[in-house]
């Protein structure tokens, strides 16, 4: 048999040939072979390389918004400034606006400066409070209205430096630079380089960053994307909670018993349809539909949480009945067969079976929606809106506030530099989020994962 081919021909002589010898076919398959595996790796590495080059980028531009200039100095509360009936009475304190605590914190300053010895380089000694934020004054008021009792006492108060000696410090700010600049000049930074060495002035960690609200334009230094977090947090609650019950419920009707026909085909296109619309589409919507037709306030989280709903229900849906198809037909037949209803199958076994899927499809959902700026910003939630915490769960969700990817687009189209690196500092703090709902994720799959 080994003498002929398989049509009884004659077998071509053997032993011109070998298994262990490549022939020219071979070779150009196996070099085509090592050319994938090379532009793959190449592509893997061109990836990693980008993507440490995006982190390290981030990292080193947003760090230093975590980071502060503060000048810490004795403020002399004098009474007969703060309160002059000597009554503490809140009403009569609160007459007392910002412009009459400048002096005071002005006077403080200069007195720390001729403490330590350092030299005044203006014809005006008032001149030097440049070099402090312009919302000293309201820092100290608030803690005097919060603390009646410190009047007539001398405080020692942490108070904000301004942007510019802050971006001076941070290398943000040259002498060069200050030549253009009519805010400051070099004499204050001599000023505040001899603070440095006095130990009045240090630049540390701000929490206020992490805690606290946007600030006007003029004062960058003292804003914070604290609420807006809270406002992204109640957001994601109102999504979560409508979102993940409406469409998985429309994931198991089309899955497991809407009848085949062109009803449930139209449905099905349109929903993979709508999970490609641009997200601006569903800002329009929840405009036109929330805000000027039902009449919902707007910037608040309830309607940004509405608009995002309907932008993240087609991935939750798409995602769900995907893992509901992914798990086997035995399942139901056996379920059927033991005498479970149909109900009963799909609801105590084929869903328990699925849901590793259909939690990992809605993180990934929320994760999306969490990053989302153009519909918020048509409904209006952008910076500078709420200056404080909401005061209970209700006004939480129905007060005016913002979102944390809007708050960092509003931070990055400022004209201050110092606002540039609170928004790259902002960006550090919403990919801590997503990095934290994308482990809860891996953690539920493997929670509920089962084998079948």
């Amino acid at each position: 048999m080994s003498d002929f081919t398989a049509d009884n021909g004659p077998a071509k002589a053997a032993g011109k040939s070998s298994l262990f010898t490549q022939t020219a076919r071979t070779k150009r398959r196996n070099a085509a072979e090592t050319r994938f595996k090379v532009y793959g790796i190449g592509a893997i590495a061109l990836g990693l390389f980008f993507l440490v080059a995006l982190l390290f980028s981030i990292i080193t531009n947003g760090i230093p918004a975590f980071k502060q200039t503060f000048v810490t100095i004795p403020v002399e509360l004098t009474e007969a400034k703060l309160d002059k009936n000597g009554n503490r009475d809140p009403a009569d304190l609160a007459k007392v606006t910002t412009f009459g605590y400048k002096p005071l914190v002005t006077n403080a300053l200069v007195a720390a400066l001729k403490e330590q010895g350092i030299e005044i380089p203006f014809a005006k000694e008032k001149d030097v409070e440049d070099i402090l934020s312009s919302s000293v004054a309201a820092q100290v008021r608030d803690t005097v209205l919060a603390n009646p009792d410190l009047i007539g006492q001398t405080v020692d108060f942490r108070l904000l430096a301004s942007s510019r000696v802050d971006g001076y410090f941070k290398g943000r700010v040259t002498r060069d630079s200050l030549a253009r600049d009519k805010n400051l000049d070099a004499e204050h930074l001599d000023v505040a380089d001899a603070m440095v060495k006095a130990g009045l002035m240090k630049t540390s960690f701000n929490p206020a960053f992490i805690f606290g609200s946007d600030a006007s334009e003029s004062r960058p230094e003292q804003a914070g994307i604290g609420v807006s977090m809270v406002g992204s947090f109640f957001m994601m609650m109102v999504v979560l909670v409508l979102s993940l019950p409406i469409g998985v419920a429309a994931s198991i009707y089309l899955e497991e018993f809407a009848p085949q026909n062109k009803w449930t085909d139209l449905i099905e296109v349109n929903i993979s349809n709508l999970a490609a619309v641009p997200s601006i589409v569903f800002g329009i919507l929840g405009l036109a539909v929330f805000i000027q037709f039902a009449h919902l306030p707007m910037s608040a989280p309830l309607v940004g949480g509405l608009v995002l709903t309907l932008m993240t229900l087609p991935t939750i849906i798409i995602s769900t009945r995907a893992s509901l198809k992914a798990v086997p037909p035995s399942i139901r037949d056996a379920a059927l067969g033991v005498g479970a209803s149909k109900m009963q199958s799909v609801f105590h076994h084929v869903l328990p079976l699925a849901m590793p899927g259909i939690l990992t499809g809605t993180i990934i959902g929320l994760a999306q929606a969490l990053g989302e700026t153009a519909p918020l910003l048509l409904i209006g939630m952008v910076g500078f809106i709420a200056s404080n915490m909401p005061d209970g769960i209700a006004a939480a969700f129905l007060s005016p506030n913002s979102a944390m990817p809007a708050q960092i687009y509003e931070w990055a189209k400022r004209a201050d530099p110092a606002y540039y690196e609170r928004a790259w500092g902002g960006i550090i703090i919403l990919l801590l989020f997503l990095m934290t709902m994308n482990i809860i994720a891996v953690i539920l799959r493997r929670r509920f994962e089962r084998r079948w």
